[in-house]
């Protein structure tokens, strides 16, 4: 008898089998409760976290003769016949992509179900179909025959085009969370009667990053590996992971202002094949822990405060953001952390509050007869000018979308992503600021004067469009062009698409607008502010 790997042993078979999804698993039951069935929908989020699973027991459950509460009976024929059922049609668009195979479906699509209610099309991995594909499923997608239901699965939702999306009902999977991942593992190792410690069930969920079926191929592996009992110990040394107890040392030790050691434990992180991104993403919950516990007074005040915890936190977060492959990660992990200790010479008392890197020390008022300099004054006013500024940015930063999305082209986003990927590469060479600020972005609209860039995080964002003047520079210089372009974090881009969505359901047109200009500073006219910070008859100002 074949063996039948975990996932798939102990793939769900009804809605109420599901881990995690709550609303997801709700909207849908209810859509079949209340017989409010759509023709199209599409599933998106990060792999192992249900989308398949659910768009099978949506098909099972919409077949099923006796469905209860939304729930396939698993007893009638269609339910007993599921997995051979020739109206269920399961697509790999990452093997099946072409224009080709899209024409086939459509014209499949005509003949009526032989032994179903309705025919459905699970199509996996959607958005590696190629755009002509997406074109030939576009009017059958809109008006399908009343017998057709399509589900869409997808990874990567910026690539489906607005056109499909608008076309089906969109349902966002989440990350599944440690407990509800423990939770399945500990039923499935008492099923399969696998001895686990539940140190071992809790690395095993960390290590899935939120997906369900990555935690039990983990597990599957562990038990395949050994008979004995699966320990703490057996998940470190297979799969090159780090022990809660050794970050609560280095913990202790940069509390402790302990530099020898300090060094010592990432260097035995480091030579035990630790990949840097799993030490990062386990030492930041550990030190989140310990911010908790300072907010919440469980722990007496320390050398590290919160403000500390929290900027190393961010620190280390921007840098796995920014993916920094040129050197060791190893060398920048020591870098940030070591900035946290200072030498015993560098001490200060503990009542000096905002001490450590990344926090605002609260400067005194100027003396009289205290000198500044120049570059100091305009530097404050700079701080004073932004802020009052942030109106004409947003602005700014309004029509520049607006622009983009007034004649975005399908074709021409083809040609600036290539585009893009090319310049990411050479601006490496050229401008390293630059490189770490859009190395992890992609080109999300495009027309023939704008695109629009979009970013993982606000900071990334935000640190482009301040040098968006210079970005633009660079592209077009490498391209003969005359581009303009703006930044959006992916939350900021999924409202504006969404508003784009409606607009056009809505037959709402943008037209394009007439920029407004960001001027730069003068330096006299900083000076003439500078009288809003500093009473400058009581400092001597010095020219430098």
């Amino acid at each position: 008898m074949n063996y039948k790997v975990l996932y798939r042993k102990y793939r769900p078979l009804t809605f109420d089998d599901v881990t995690g999804q709550t609303e997801v698993v709700k909207t849908l039951k209810n859509a079949i409760v209340n017989n409010k069935i759509a023709h199209a929908y599409i599933f998106t989020g990060p792999r192992g976290t249900g989308k398949t699973s659910l768009a099978k027991i949506f098909a099972r459950s919409i077949n099923c003769q006796n469905n209860y509460d939304g729930n396939p009976c698993l007893e009638c024929y269609s339910c007993q016949n599921f997995n051979d059922n020739p109206d269920i049609i399961e697509i790999d668009a990452a093997s099946n992509n072409g224009v080709d195979e899209i024409r086939e479906l459509i014209n499949n699509i005509k003949l009526a179900p032989s032994n179903s209610k309705y025919k459905v099309y699970i199509i996996d991995e959607v958005h590696m179909l190629s755009q002509s594909a997406f074109n030939a499923l576009l009017l059958t997608l809109e008006e399908p025959p009343s017998h057709v239901i399509f589900i869409l699965a997808t990874t990567d939702i910026q690539n489906v085009p607005i056109t499909i999306l608008s076309r089906t009902q969109r349902f966002d999977f989440s990350r599944i969370s440690l407990e509800d991942i423990k939770k399945r593992l500990k039923y499935v190792t008492e099923e399969e009667k696998i001895k686990i410690t539940d140190e071992a069930l809790a690395e095993i969920a960390m290590l899935a990053e939120g997906g369900l079926r990555d935690a039990l191929s983990i597990l599957d592996q562990l038990s395949s590996q050994t008979q004995d009992e699966i320990t703490i110990e057996t998940v470190i040394n297979t799969f090159g992971t780090i022990a809660n107890v050794k970050l609560q040392e280095l913990v202790e030790e940069i509390e402790n202002n302990n530099i020898e050691n300090v060094l010592k434990l990432l260097n035995e992180f480091k030579n035990s094949s630790i990949d840097s991104k799993v030490f990062i993403n386990k030492f930041l919950t550990t030190l989140k822990d310990k911010a908790i516990n300072l907010k919440l007074d469980k722990i007496s005040e320390q050398r590290l405060t919160f403000d500390d915890i929290k900027s190393l936190i961010l620190e280390l977060n921007e840098m796995l953001i920014n993916k920094m492959v040129s050197i060791d990660p190893y060398i920048i992990i020591q870098m940030i952390i070591l900035s946290y200790m200072p030498k015993d010479d560098e001490k200060m008392p503990k009542e000096a509050e905002n001490y450590f890197p990344g926090n605002i020390k609260q400067e005194n008022e100027p003396k009289i007869e205290e000198k500044i300099t120049k570059k100091e004054i305009i530097n404050q006013v700079e701080i004073k000018q932004t802020l009052i500024n942030n109106s004409k940015i947003n602005e700014f930063k309004e029509i520049r979308i607006n622009n983009t999305l007034a004649a975005a082209n399908k074709n021409i986003l083809k040609e600036i992503k290539s585009k893009w990927q090319e310049f990411i590469e050479d601006i490496a060479k050229k401008d390293n600021n630059i490189y770490l600020n859009i190395c992890d972005t992609k080109i999300v609209v495009a027309s023939d004067s704008h695109f629009m860039i979009e970013t993982l995080t606000e900071t990334s964002a935000a640190l482009i469009n301040k040098d968006i003047k210079k970005v633009e520079n660079y592209f077009n210089d490498s391209f003969a062009s005359t581009y303009k372009m703006i930044a959006l974090n992916t939350e900021e881009w999924k409202k504006v698409k969404n508003k784009y969505i409606i607009d056009m359901n809505n037959h709402i047109k943008y037209e394009i607008k007439e920029e407004i200009k960001l001027d730069d500073d003068q330096k006299d006219e900083l000076e003439e502010l500078a009288n809003d910070i500093f009473d400058t008859s009581k400092i001597e100002i010095v020219k430098e």
